[in-house]
């Protein structure tokens, strides 16, 4: 059974996330995300290691403030879904009790099919780092999104991403969109389930996983 549950405030939101595996720590566990490996998670997730404040940090600050306006833009511009979003959200799924999805919205086609709406903000600085955002999301956010299929059960992913240049003292904005199908990607999610169901057996036994070095 799938259930979303609100929270009354964000310390309670945040104490209630402490007990699952969420979206951004899927990539941990595979190896996907460059910010933080599978054994520094396994340290946090255990109170061996106190997680990092970014509150403060101004790319962090500028995606929280962001995804408001970027979920009605793409409101405006895709009226064939119908969007929805409550703050503090946290959904979870009985066939995986380890995992939980907090989104930044969800969404019914007009068909009413169910689909996750995902909106990520990055401050480009390089051709490189443009380049990644070609023709896909990054790997770390790929795994969120099959992180959030399986919690949700849903049938697609819409991803909104707003890519921002600052070059001599003006901004640049290019938005770019990305739709992924379940159905094309249930592979991926069977290997992710069965990578954080083993991950979690490391929490529960206490015992230290093999580190994977993030593949980026």
């Amino acid at each position: 059974m799938v259930e979303c549950k609100t929270y009354n405030s964000r310390e309670e939101w945040l104490a209630a996330r402490k007990s699952y595996i969420g979206g951004s720590d899927a990539g941990c566990i595979v190896g996907m995300n460059p910010f933080q490996n599978n054994v520094e998670l396994w340290e946090l997730k255990t109170g061996r290691r106190k997680p990092k404040d970014l509150s403060e940090n101004p790319f962090v600050q500028y995606g929280t403030d962001a995804e408001e306006y970027l979920r009605c833009l793409f409101q405006l511009d895709f009226p064939q879904y119908k969007v929805e979003y409550f703050e503090h959200n946290m959904w979870t799924n009985s066939d995986y009790p380890f995992a939980h999805a907090s989104l930044d919205g969800w969404l019914t086609d007009m068909d009413g099919r169910r689909g996750i709406l995902e909106i990520k903000t990055a401050t480009i600085q390089s051709a490189a780092a443009k380049a990644k955002w070609q023709d896909r999301i990054l790997d770390s956010y790929y795994i969120q999104v099959l992180h959030y299929l399986f919690v949700t059960g849903f049938d697609f992913a819409k991803v909104k991403a707003q890519l921002k240049f600052e070059y001599d003292e003006d901004v640049f904005l290019m938005t770019k969109h990305y739709h992924i199908e379940r159905s094309e990607v249930e592979d991926d999610i069977r290997m992710l389930i069965d990578a954080e169901r083993s991950f979690c057996e490391y929490l529960v036994s206490d015992k230290c996983p093999p580190l994977i070095l993030p593949n980026i």
